[in-house]
């Protein structure tokens, strides 16, 4: 982000927390990912000790799947009253009807850091997010693993993004992976409102929350709105499959925080 829009104690954060994690298995006994335990500590409980260590105070939730569950776990380590739970009852489609959903909290004169729910991480690259010199940031991460799973951020002619989707429509020098953390300055955070609410009228509402991203970047033909903080050696991963678990714990021990 620019220096005029540098997150201070009034950003706002949106977390993507709806759906069930039918990759991990489990049925309808499955808890949501954010309710899952590393080291003693819920996803959740992680999160919300992380922001607030970097100056988040009131934190905004897309809940669907088994929310009361997410609520009770805010009020067992003491956050409900500092947490605003939206509800998504269409979890089972995209996740651009939960970006719908939280939509208000991109409307509003404060810069927006948005973050899948389902990412263990080091604290340093929340601060690596809050630095960025652009309006809007990504994280990206140099060691990708091949194929489609992975969201890629696209980079051609030195830093520019040109493409950001798991599978690329344009040609570019290089590509990292999305850690599916963003930070938007007021302005561009109101664009990608606008955005989401047309893909949802369109009635495109299978889509990923990625999509309208994808859109305001390939718009952004002279780069000066998106741009990406490389986190490349900072521990991390997203939690989509049991093998993630099992390497979410082993990150425990190199995580910083």
């Amino acid at each position: 982000m620019t220096d005029d829009h540098l997150p201070g104690p009034g950003f706002r954060t949106l977390i993507l927390a709806a759906g069930r994690g039918r990759r991990l298995g489990g049925g309808d006994a499955q808890m949501p990912k954010v309710l899952l335990e590393f080291g003693g500590e819920t996803l959740l409980a992680r999160h919300l000790r992380l922001l607030a260590a970097v100056g988040a105070d009131r934190v905004s939730i897309v809940v669907g799947y088994r929310g009361a569950a997410i609520a009770a776990e805010l009020e067992r380590i003491g956050w409900r009253d500092r947490v605003d739970l939206i509800e998504n009852l269409e979890w089972r489609q995209g996740s651009v009807v939960s970006l719908d959903r939280g939509a208000s909290i991109l409307d509003g004169e404060a810069p927006v850091v948005l973050m899948d729910g389902d990412v263990i991480y080091d604290h340093r690259l929340l601060q690596r997010l809050l630095g960025g010199r652009h309006p809007g940031t990504l994280l990206l991460d140099r060691e990708i693993e091949p194929g489609d799973e992975p969201v890629k951020i696209c980079v051609a002619g030195g830093q520019r993004i040109v493409d950001f989707a798991k599978r690329p429509a344009v040609a570019s020098e290089w590509h990292g992976e999305s850690v599916g953390f963003f930070c938007f300055a007021p302005a561009l955070a109101r664009r990608l409102g606008e955005a989401v609410r047309a893909v949802v009228q369109a009635g495109d509402t299978m889509t990923e929350y990625e999509e309208p991203i994808r859109a305001l970047i390939r718009a952004d033909t002279d780069g000066t709105l998106f741009g990406f903080e490389d986190v490349t050696g900072l521990p991390w991963t997203e939690i989509d499959f049991m093998e993630d678990v099992a390497k979410a714990n082993a990150l425990l021990p190199s995580l910083a925080a």
